[in-house]
């Protein structure tokens, strides 16, 4: 996504007015697609058991991947199975596959390939997220709960509780895309809303993220980040925002001689092994640079989110799951 818009989208500045009345046009169709939806014109496919689409009405990466690990994990943590769906962003392929632990990131994605290592629970990627879910649940029956990674504009996937995220731009100069950041007018009715505790101007639930206190190598070699300082480092980032990865790292009293701002889902290839000095990334580049550099660094990201959300979510579960045909999320 080109700087000049993201920085554009911020304000209502002369390129942000500049494109406003495409947005009107953009902002119709939408709203027709949600209509044709939630008039039945267009049917949706409704799975046998709940699922749970973490979004966001924001363009671009808002961090929805780590609130994703993190529900699932809460699940677990219930003894509830859950699986997640994907289309795979940035992938090669268009096809339904199982994401499993040794896939390639070109084949499934990166957040997927991620998702499962960490989670250790079934993943699914297809073009369209309903094909996902069906064939997770063809293949893993015992599963009680489906988790949408993205999808929130995603229609043809019902879904029964939908949680919106946010993260520090809020929503931005407030207009449709492409003369602001949002795919559909907000506010709009989600079930959660899940924000970081500087975006005050959206009611939700606060989160906070931070690095972890240890890195990982692709070999398993650990160290702690106190122990990387002081050490010239070369940062790698192919993700939404590169400079907030490397400004957490500079937070934590590194040395980043050099930072390298790629595209959101970098596909690295061999050319990276010619990268001079030592390498540190985020966890999501680390599933796709490890094959080419096992010796870089991946900084974990972790989440806190405070515990009304959880007690909020928990509601809304317990709810579906003992009433599979109750209302649903429109």
């Amino acid at each position: 996504m080109a700087p000049a818009l993201q920085r554009a989208w911020l304000r209502r500045g002369p390129l942000a007015r500049l494109l406003w009345p495409l947005s009107l046009i953009f902002g119709t169709l939408a709203a027709i697609r949600r209509g044709l939806y939630s008039q039945g014109w267009i049917a949706g496919e409704r799975m046998a058991v709940p699922v749970i689409v973490v979004g966001g009405v924001v363009a671009g990466g808002s961090g929805k991947t780590p609130v994703v690990m993190a529900v699932v994990e809460h699940l677990r943590s219930r003894g509830l199975a859950a699986g997640v769906v994907s289309r795979g962003y940035g992938r090669a392929t268009d096809d339904c596959r199982e994401v499993r632990g040794d896939s390639r990131a070109d084949e499934v994605g990166d957040e997927p390939l991620l998702v499962a290592q960490r989670c250790a629970v079934p993943v699914f990627v297809a073009a369209r997220r309903a094909e996902a879910a069906r064939a997770l649940l063809a293949a893993h029956p015992q599963t009680r709960v489906l988790v949408s990674d993205d999808g929130l504009q995603h229609y043809r996937l019902r879904r029964d509780i939908e949680i919106c995220i946010f993260d520090e731009r809020a929503t931005g100069n407030g207009w449709l895309l492409p003369a602001g950041p949002l795919r559909e007018p907000w506010p709009r009715r989600v079930d959660l809303v899940l924000r970081p505790d500087t975006a005050t101007a959206i009611a939700g639930f606060e989160s906070r993220r931070r690095l972890a206190p240890v890195a990982v190598r692709g070999d398993g070699a650990r160290i702690e980040m106190a122990s990387l300082r002081g050490r010239p480092l070369t940062a790698l980032a192919g993700i939404a925002r590169p400079q907030a990865f490397f400004d957490m790292l500079r937070a934590q009293g590194l040395q980043i001689a050099r930072g390298v701002a790629l595209p959101d889902h970098h596909d690295f290839g061999e050319s990276v092994t010619k990268e001079p000095g030592e390498l540190i990334c985020t966890e999501k580049d680390a599933v796709k640079l490890w094959r080419f550099r096992p010796d870089a660094w991946a900084v974990p990201l972790l989440l806190e989110i405070e515990p009304p959300f959880w007690a909020a979510l928990d509601r809304l579960v317990d709810a579906k799951l003992s009433s599979r045909h109750g209302p649903e999320t429109s």
